[in-house]
Order: C-alpha cells, then sequence, then structure tokens
C-alpha cells in the first residue's frame, strides 16, 4: 500500500516595519528618505524641508529631466506642490491622497516641513549611483587592495 504524505503550506506570518529603523535612509539637501519593506513592497517616508525643491535638490542625484518615479502619497504634514510635465498642477496637504506618474517636479509650500509616506516610487528614490562623485567620496579608499 502506497503512503501519500501531505504537505502542508506554512502559515503566512506577520510582518511590521518601524519608520523609526528605517532598512535604510537616503539624505540630500534639504531632505531625506526612510525606507522599510514590507510584503515586497518599499514604503518611503520622505521627509522635505521648507525651501526643498526636487528639480533643484534631487534632479542631480537622479540625472534625470523631471522625476521619473511614480508614487501614491499619504500627505502627513506641510503643503506639497506638484507640477506634472504637461503643466497642470496641484497642491497637496495633510490627511490627502495622491497618486502622481511619472513625469512631474515637486516642491515644498510654506515654512512647514512636508512629510509623505508613499507605498510606490520609493526604492529608487534618490538612490546614487557608484559613478556619483559624492558616492565615490564615501567608499573606502581601496588602493593595495
Amino acid at each position: 500500500m502506497a503512503v501519500t504524505q501531505i504537505k502542508h503550506k506554512p502559515e503566512p506570518s506577520m510582518e511590521y516595519g518601524d519608520f523609526s529603523k528605517p532598512e535604510e535612509t537616503r539624505s540630500f539637501e534639504l531632505g531625506k528618505v526612510d525606507l522599510v519593506s514590507l510584503g515586497g513592497a518599499t514604503f518611503g517616508r520622505a521627509v522635505f524641508q521648507p525651501g526643498w525643491r526636487w528639480s533643484t535638490h534631487v534632479k542631480p542625484i537622479a540625472k534625470t529631466r523631471s522625476c521619473e518615479a511614480p508614487h501614491m502619497n499619504l500627505h502627513i504634514s506641510g503643503r506639497l506642490h506638484i507640477v506634472m510635465d504637461d503643466g497642470t498642477g496641484r497642491e497637496f496637504g495633510p490627511g490627502e491622497l495622491s497618486l502622481i506618474p511619472p513625469g512631474h517636479d515637486a516642491w515644498v509650500v510654506g515654512n512647514e516641513p512636508v512629510v509623505v509616506i508613499d507605498i510606490s516610487g520609493m526604492e529608487n528614490y534618490a538612490k546614487r549611483r557608484p559613478s556619483d562623485p559624492q558616492m565615490l567620496r564615501t567608499l573606502p579608499n581601496l588602493k593595495g587592495v
């Protein structure tokens, strides 16, 4: 008599993350992004200080004409103005949600820092490439290795 082995599928386990202990933080002039991954998604908490503008402070890192990351944001605090490449724009504030496709600029409005939680576009946001001069300055000197 053949014995059939029953394989039990493991129960899914709970995952959790904590922005006070991010897996990675990317800092740039007048801003930073804390990253936490859950269930294959990368969550980003972005903090932009007054005076921050994507085209001034992140464009040199991204090396693109405009922001090419799509964003699905929950706006926590501050006011953020977003203008699409076609010229359409809108200002967002606390409690509002936004779905922003690639091809936009953004800036802080007023004197309050902007905090947004992004669940779709932060995996590569403001990620420095190894050829970036600032990144190269932070790498260890490997002479003689």
